[in-house]
């Protein structure tokens, strides 16, 4: 409620609990925070029923619940901003966000809990004339729930009413800086751009993913850092010292090691590896992808001349999956292009890479790019984007290629010793 005080004094506009709840005793305060919550038989899912590492044998999937839970913990106990969970059907983010419910209702916190399509379904009835609770009323609440659980955001029939009425709330809310959580029931790169832009609004949204949608590789392609060879690129498995070459070089991949290291933990504008095919950069590039996908953060992974074929081939198929993909990787939370410059240098692909490079730069996202060519040979459009020191790192890599190097000798039983990946 709020009190009846004349214009300037301090309690002007405030709200302060009425004299009903101050006096009202524990039990009675959990009820009342119960029945506002819209829990229901959700009032089961709490942190102490979950299993730490989620239910997916998958040590990676594991490592992302791990730091999801984390994350809900954390924002369970002081909820301020965004916290959006997505991830495939049956990750657990449902059950992390009916966590965070609970445990601010413990705290004595009221929160608001409501799956999407039901939510939209009440809207509706609440047009009718014999309505219990008003369209107005109801809207309200929702729009201005001191904290908002949104549950399978994306799973609603997509008319134009229904994305209409989710803007008006998700806009105010974002406007308000209301405390609001968001589990997604399909990827962030696929809702309406009106939401996804909010929802992915780094100053004030945290955004969490558990196991990938799908394959993982979105727009149909192969989530290239799930195959066999790229699973094992990792920092733990990278050798520092090559099998050949000068001595200052075992300092240089060091350094590239620990450059790697610090940009996969404070991923800040571009890293940009430069070097000769097989020193290394796709190792440290793979490595930076597994360190952000492990903690919870949404990576695309693509090796360049691949995206090219990939989007000919939209082109003369279905041009809006074209569009699509494209701004899929140019819009990317976290982006890793491998082998930049190894392709055609036709006008249409230098414009293709253009227009995700100059987006990235301009928005300043997390990118890491690896060239095996000289700079020089590149568009002068591209490499002045890349020496810009206020936005990118770069860093040469002067490793011999180490495939080129000793053979093992069949005759030899001894396994080669040393080898990086």
């Amino acid at each position: 409620m709020r009190k009846r005080v004349p214009l300037g004094h301090p309690d002007f506009g405030r709200a302060v609990p009425c004299a009903c709840t101050q006096h009202e005793g524990e039990a009675e305060r959990t009820a009342r925070l119960e029945r506002y919550s819209n829990l229901g038989l959700l009032r089961r899912m709490t942190f102490a029923t979950l299993i730490p590492h989620g239910r997916s044998p998958d040590p990676v999937h594991q490592q992302r619940f791990a730091h999801a839970l984390q994350a809900a913990r954390a924002y369970a106990e002081s909820p301020e901003g965004w916290l959006v969970l997505h991830g495939r059907s049956g990750a657990g983010k449902t059950h992390l966000a009916a966590a965070i419910a609970n445990r601010c209702i413990e705290r004595g916190q009221p929160v608001l809990f409501i799956v999407v399509p039901d939510l939209l379904d009440h809207l509706r009835a609440a047009y009718r004339p014999d309505a219990e609770e008003p369209y107005d009323r109801l809207f309200e609440q929702v729009r201005t729930a001191p904290l908002l659980v949104l549950d399978d955001l994306g799973a609603q029939a997509t008319t134009p009413w229904a994305a209409e009425k989710l803007y008006q709330i998700v806009n105010y809310r974002y406007n308000a800086q209301l405390p609001t959580v968001f589990t997604l029931a399909a990827p962030l790169e696929e809702l309406d751009e009106r939401l996804r832009t909010r929802l992915s609004d780094p100053a004030f949204t945290q955004v969490v993913l558990l196991e990938e949608v799908g394959d993982g590789g979105g727009a149909g392609q192969v989530d290239v850092l799930s195959l066999p060879l790229m699973r094992q690129m990792t920092f733990e498995r990278f050798n520092p010292v090559p099998l050949g070459g000068e001595p200052r070089q075992p300092n240089n991949l060091l350094r590239a090691l620990e450059t790697a290291r610090q940009h996969a933990e404070r991923p800040d504008g571009w890293l940009v590896l430069l070097g000769e095919t097989g020193c290394g950069k796709t190792h440290l590039a793979a490595a930076i992808a597994h360190y952000w996908r492990a903690h919870g953060r949404q990576v695309e992974f693509v090796v360049v001349p691949d995206l090219l074929d990939r989007l000919r081939a939209g082109v003369r198929d279905d041009e809006a999956d074209t569009l699509r993909l494209l701004d899929q990787i140019r819009t990317s939370p976290y982006l890793v292009l491998d082998d930049l410059g190894v392709h055609s240098a036709t006008p249409w692909a230098q414009e293709k890479l253009f227009q995700i490079l100059n987006y990235r730069y301009n928005a300043r996202l997390p990118t890491v790019i690896t060239i095996g060519r000289p700079l020089e040979e590149l568009p002068d459009a591209w490499v002045s984007r890349m020496h810009d020191v206020k936005v990118s790192d770069i860093f040469r890599i002067e490793a011999p290629d180490y495939r080129g190097l000793r053979r093992p000798d069949r005759r030899d039983p001894r396994p080669e010793r040393g080898r990086r990946r």
